[in-house]
């Protein structure tokens, strides 16, 4: 059985995007009006979220979910300045971890069906 790289990808762009996601919690807390529970639930929730998610990747939605966590950490920059960017960079890494790893996948198949073609069944001599 093979690995999937597209798995693979989007499980390290999740896992680092995690612990980014986990470090705005003190920036909510300490830069921001809101309260605690509220900042450790927007904060931490994201984070363990994508961690959660990372280990979901076997099912095509969790990579819909994916996507949603993205939009999610860009929406923190109105907590966090700093999270615009950081979630549009984060936003660009899953997504080209996302698409990578679907062509990857698709030529491995492709190649995978060419080889099964050139040889010989075995059972039909």
């Amino acid at each position: 059985m093979r690995r999937s790289p597209r798995r693979g990808m989007c499980a390290a762009v999740l896992s680092l995007e995690a612990i980014t996601l986990g470090l705005t919690t003190p920036v909510i807390l300490t830069l921001t009006d809101v309260s605690t529970p509220v900042g450790l639930a927007v904060g931490l929730g994201p984070a363990i979220f994508a961690l959660l998610l990372a280990g979901a990747l076997r099912s095509e939605g969790a990579y819909g979910l994916g996507w949603a966590l993205q939009v999610v950490a860009v929406g923190l920059g109105f907590l966090v300045p700093s999270m615009f960017f950081l979630g549009a960079v984060f936003g660009l890494l899953w997504g080209t971890a996302d698409l990578l790893g679907r062509k990857i996948e698709r030529e491995r198949a492709e190649a995978y069906a060419a080889q099964e073609a050139e040889q010989p069944d075995p059972e039909a001599g």
